[in-house]
């Protein structure tokens, strides 16, 4: 094997990325090389990519040049000496979140949110490469017919499922609105349907984005530009007067938020995944919250590994409705055509997936065929 490789680096402080040949790194102690198959754009690398504010500060120009991406699948071909989990040749992904043993979350089960865990693509070189390092603990083993497309999404998806099911799973035969028609609110969307909810509301902006939630489950789809649209009420009208058992904030507009704690029943549950360019928000927090008797979720990643096990299972099980998701599947090279698709207005694509090897880009091209 070469010690080289083709990767996509974020070298400047400026909107942009390259493809260069850098260096494969050597697995650490406690770490395994993993050959991608497969790796998909998430809004995050959108942010990096863009050279927003967001990126300048929390990576800095410092940093640079770091491999962009996080979102993978691939094989593990060698790993270091203090490895015992996996072995060279498991089929593997990876969760984004790098555990800090001594952070008091990851003693109470919750590493996934540690105070000093790091961040594959952000705190470390990422994804979008032919090769990448990363710690054993954040080891995902696939199952094997997991087609790469797909199990190279499971960290979104996710985060999908976790904010869909919160914390106690107990949603089969609710009512559930979605507000955000991006990746992940359209994942929450097949994920809300293979499970069991009842009645599945979808706001969203874009007409093709909404067009893909009826294919993947959606009962109902709001466009959330539409300013003559009464979309509490409808959601009131279709749950008995009551409002929704649960909702999903997955968009990142103040807008939405707002609706959406007006579309939540008493007593119903809120998962706030999405990030808002401002932090403040108006909101009614006597009657929207208090009096409510609101329960109110902050998602951040999935549970390790609880929810991988669950969005395993889901997968191999064939109920999630994904293709309509993947809507484009390219090879790493064309890196910035992905990226243009990903800030194209009006929306016109959903996950994008690349595929650093031609031959595994072919395969999966034709199963979509």
């Amino acid at each position: 094997m070469s010690n080289k490789m083709r990767a996509v680096v974020k070298t400047k402080p400026q909107p942009g990325a390259e493809l260069r040949e850098v260096d494969i790194s050597v697995p650490a102690a406690d770490e395994a090389l993993i050959k991608v198959q497969a790796t998909s754009i998430c809004g995050t690398d959108v942010h990096i990519y863009k050279w927003d504010n967001w990126s300048q500060t929390r990576i800095g120009a410092a940093r640079l040049p770091q491999v962009l991406g996080h979102e993978v699948a691939g094989d593990v071909v060698e790993v270091g000496r203090n490895v015992k989990r996996i072995k060279v040749g498991d089929y593997v992904s990876v969760e984004t979140h790098i555990p800090e043993p001594s952070d008091l979350q990851t003693l109470l089960g919750q590493m996934h949110i540690g105070e000093n865990m790091k961040i594959v693509g952000v705190d470390r070189d990422g994804s979008f490469a032919e090769y990448l390092t990363v710690p054993e603990v954040v080891c995902w083993i696939n199952a094997p017919g997991i087609p790469p497309e797909y199990a190279s999404i499971q960290e979104p998806l996710g985060n999908a499922t976790y904010c869909l099911l919160g914390e106690d799973g107990d949603v089969a035969g609710t009512t559930a609105v979605i507000l955000g028609d991006g990746p992940i609110g359209l994942m929450a969307v097949a994920v809300a349907r293979a499970v069991g909810v009842a009645k599945i509301f979808v706001t969203g902006l874009f007409d093709h984005c909404l067009d893909i939630a009826k294919q993947v489950g959606a009962d109902y789809v709001l466009n959330a530009g539409d300013q003559a649209l009464d979309r509490v009420a409808i959601v009131r009208e279709h749950t008995g007067g009551f409002g929704a058992d649960i909702v999903l904030e997955m968009s990142g507009a103040p807008q939405a938020a707002a609706e959406g704690f007006k579309m939540l029943r008493k007593g119903g549950r809120f998962s706030a995944f999405g990030v808002m360019s401002e932090s403040n928000l108006a909101l009614d927090y006597n009657n929207g919250i208090v009096f409510k008797g609101a329960r109110i979720y902050g998602i951040n990643g999935r549970r390790m590994f609880d929810t991988w096990y669950r969005v395993r299972n889901l997968l191999a099980s064939d109920r999630l409705n994904l293709a309509p998701i993947i809507t484009n599947i390219i090879g790493l090279e064309d890196f910035e055509l992905g990226f243009a698709q990903m800030l194209e207005i009006p929306r016109q694509s959903a996950k994008i997936v690349m595929f650093p090897n031609s031959s595994l880009l072919k395969q999966a091209q034709n199963r979509r065929k």
